[in-house]
């Protein structure tokens, strides 16, 4: 094998594909990159067998062929070359030659038969997503996804197909985050993404321009995304996931209308003074034209007022700031409502420009 391209454009495509290679597998061939080079492209594979990523970028090739090298050398190697061209080549032992400038490195590379191959999606089970859609409808999900490894089926998110919808839901016990949108499909299916993945395609996605089309493919145990000479193939998680229309209440007698960034930066300073006490706790006091955001701990209080728009009964109820926090942060909206039934009820947080995205959290007992 023996190809010639630009030190950048070889970086980049290193650390895409980086990021599906394990870093604690006992088995060679998973700890590295497989490059393969085929008419005028090259193609780098990372693929640690839960989550796998492909990329394509054009080549001066020379001669075809492929090889394995370890993942983290090989991409520091590149990374600190000038940037200038890079040339590739490796021998029929897998010994691969380096060359930049004045730089030369040999590293002892593998048989791409060790390999594990990216497994094929090839279904028709699939929808096209604008790339600026798709971002915003992980960014405002993901953070809800659950940490705890025992409910694995909540270590992922939900993404439910319908005709002309798409719905991404996360639970982690303690909040729920939906986010829909309207799409030109009549698929049906239900699948759950592991957190992992959709973390490392909301990361690569972010360097692609929002108006790209991203084709999203699904099997019983694989879903794919692919872009922009990219190709992201994640296996799936196995189980039932919470029916979650059960969980939204439907029946809420308070309703308060608030400015986002207002609400945000007052739930922010007074979670500063609770996150002084063991019961790291607020208390939302929501009484006709202000709410008053308090916490009283060893050290001192905080009184913070928020004008809100109220329709319904006063109430008193408290709650995590945290989970009211990282909604507000991706709430897209000037202005947001937060819906009521009891104090200890869920509250239910909407933006006031859609009605595509839903937040529920669970309320704290208030001592």
């Amino acid at each position: 094998m023996k190809f010639t391209c630009p030190q950048s454009v070889l970086s980049e495509a290193i650390l895409t594909v980086s990021k599906a290679v394990s870093s604690k597998s006992t088995h060679p061939a998973l700890n590295g990159i497989l490059i393969e080079a085929n008419g005028s492209e090259v193609t780098l594979t990372g693929n640690d067998l839960t989550l796998g990523i492909e990329t394509k970028f054009v080549a001066e090739v020379e001669q075809e062929g492929s090889v394995v090298l370890p993942a983290r050398l090989f991409g520091e190697i590149i990374r600190k070359l000038v940037p200038l061209n890079v040339l590739i080549e490796s021998n029929d032992n897998y010994e691969t030659k380096i060359l930049c400038d004045r730089s030369e490195f040999k590293i002892m590379g593998m048989s791409d038969a060790e390999f594990s191959e990216i497994p094929e999606v090839d279904s028709n089970s699939g929808v096209q997503i604008e790339c600026g859609l798709l971002k915003g409808m992980i960014r405002q999900t993901l953070f809800a996804t659950s940490l705890d490894e025992s409910r694995p089926i909540l270590t992922g998110a939900l993404f439910e197909f319908e005709p002309d919808r798409l719905s991404v839901v996360a639970i982690d016990g303690y909040r729920l985050a939906l986010r829909q949108a309207m799409l030109h499909s009549d698929l049906s299916g239900k699948v759950v993404v592991p957190a992992k993945t959709l973390n490392e395609v909301a990361k690569i996605l972010s360097g692609v321009p929002d108006a790209e089309i991203v084709y999203v493919l699904f099997t019983d145990h694989h879903i794919l995304f692919e872009f922009n000479q990219i190709r992201i193939v994640s296996r799936l998680l196995e189980g039932e996931f919470i029916k979650y229309s059960q969980i939204l209440p439907k029946d809420n007698k308070t309703v308060a209308k608030a400015k986002t960034d207002e609400l945000l930066n007052s739930l922010e300073r007074a979670s500063l003074m609770a996150k002084e006490s063991k019961n790291s706790s607020i208390k939302l006091s929501i009484k006709p034209q202000r709410m008053n955001i308090l916490s009283n701990v060893e050290i001192g209080s905080v009184n913070e007022e928020v004008t809100i728009d109220l329709s319904g009964p006063e109430l008193d109820i408290g709650f995590n700031p945290k989970y009211l926090i990282d909604a507000l942060k991706v709430m897209e909206s000037e202005w947001v409502t937060l819906e009521f039934s009891t104090n200890v009820s869920p509250c239910i947080m909407k933006p006031v420009n859609h009605g595509f995205y839903t937040y529920l959290v669970l309320p704290v007992r208030m001592a």
